[in-house]
């Protein structure tokens, strides 16, 4: 056989060897893939997971979503929001921060303190009409109790200040009712110190009342939250806090550079170098700028329509326009790769000790990223961190060590 014909041979012989190698290698990436998911949601109900902010309590409270009446309005399982205990347990979240959530209309009206005495009772009622599900925590101990007693445990936050009033004797009441960490205002500026929403610069950062409150809670036991506050405020904050400091729900300025609700590199910095923790807020708007972009121009493409109707948004009306215009510009979302770039930036930047889940579930409406939905999603941030290349160690700090280590921290100085 002369060697010319032996070509087409090996030609086929090595098409065929190729296309082996590739289905084997192709496989071999589909096994390894699978093993990954199984693995990050194996880690997340190995490890305690918490969440900086969950707005269950308002989404009860106010905006009536409906519940499975057998529950008596208590969320076991629903199909409305983002939490329930069984899609918190599918999850592995255990140790959810209820959001006491204080709009800043209560500045004006009054009532701030009933307002949030109230939903601390929900939060309350919650654990007590269901013991084998819920208990609320007031220190890391708590939750790791709960942890072992598989129950998901309801530590609370209070966003916004407004409550406190102007007695400073509200930051020990707070503290007495199970509040752990106060977000020090929320879209406007209030007694206390300027919002990061608000144009208005009243205090140029804290108020004196502002700075008064700050070393109280550290006094009492209370972490401060830096999550809505101006940049003034923060590093002002930072200046004279004596505790490490949390953000509870805020993302990476470096990705939505207008967007001063979330933190810039220098902020992240200091929060750092106080040994504090950001938690990664999971709104899409909060997350990725392109998204945030179109949503934002489709907004004002309907504001215009109904401008020129001469009909507001909350008009019976303006439904049908509304519907209809959302159906042909469906809004954009981000993905959950986008929060997991959120929080490999702020390791690459300060190292992992200072970053956790912060996500805002029923707090950010229907703007949450594909993969992170609800409470069941998290191994799927999990499983992005471990294609990243982040060890179990590393998950582990981010899923609860970080935020226990403040938490832990703000006690021990409390107590002297």
């Amino acid at each position: 056989m002369s060697l010319k014909s032996t070509i087409p041979f090996w030609g086929m012989f090595l098409f065929l060897f190729t296309l082996g190698c590739k289905t084997d290698s192709n496989q071999a990436s589909q096994t390894n893939d699978e093993a990954l998911k199984e693995k990050a949601n194996q880690l997340a109900h190995k490890f305690i997971i918490t969440d900086g902010h969950v707005d269950l309590p308002y989404r009860i409270g106010v905006k009536n979503f409906r519940l499975e009446k057998e529950f008596l309005g208590i969320p076991i399982q629903s199909d409305e929001g983002d939490f329930d205990f069984v899609r918190a347990k599918k999850g592995g979240l255990d140790a959810p921060f209820m959001s006491i959530y204080i709009p800043a209309r209560y500045q004006i009206t009054g009532g701030a303190k009933v307002f949030a005495d109230s939903l601390i009772d929900m939060v309350s009622n919650i654990a007590n009409a269901h013991p084998k599900n819920f208990v609320i925590a007031t220190k890391p101990s708590d939750v790791e109790q709960a942890f072992k007693d598989g129950k998901i445990a309801l530590p609370m936050g209070m966003e916004n200040g407004a409550p406190i009033e102007d007695d400073i004797n509200n930051v020990d009441y707070f503290h007495r009712r199970g509040i752990r960490y106060i977000t020090l205002t929320h879209s406007k500026d209030n007694q206390i110190c300027d919002s990061s929403y608000d144009t208005t610069a009243t205090w140029k950062g804290l108020s004196p009342f502002g700075i008064d409150v700050v070393n109280r809670m550290n006094d009492v036991g209370i972490m401060v939250d830096v999550s809505h506050i101006s940049d003034s405020a923060f590093y002002q904050v930072m200046r004279i806090t004596k505790a490490p400091v949390i953000a509870s729900h805020s993302s990476c300025r470096k990705f939505l550079p207008k967007f001063i609700r979330n933190m810039s590199d220098d902020m992240i910095v200091e929060l750092a170098k106080n040994d504090g923790v950001i938690q990664i807020n999971f709104g899409s708007t909060f997350i990725d700028q392109e998204v945030r972009d179109q949503n934002d121009a489709n907004r004002e493409k309907l504001f215009a329509i109904l401008d020129e109707k001469g009909l507001s948004g909350r008009d019976s009306l303006a439904k049908p326009i509304i519907e209809e215009f959302e159906k042909n510009n469906p809004s954009l979302f981000a993905d959950v790769k986008t929060v997991a770039n959120h929080i490999d930036h702020v390791v690459k930047l300060v190292g992992v000790n200072h970053v956790g889940f912060g996500s805002d579930f029923d707090g950010v409406g229907d703007s949450l990223p594909t993969g992170l939905k609800d409470v069941s999603q998290y191994p799927n941030l999990i499983y992005e961190l471990l294609k990243k290349g982040y060890s179990d160690e590393d998950i582990e700090k981010i899923c609860y060590k970080n935020v226990f280590r403040v938490w832990n921290e703000v006690e021990r100085i409390a107590k002297g």
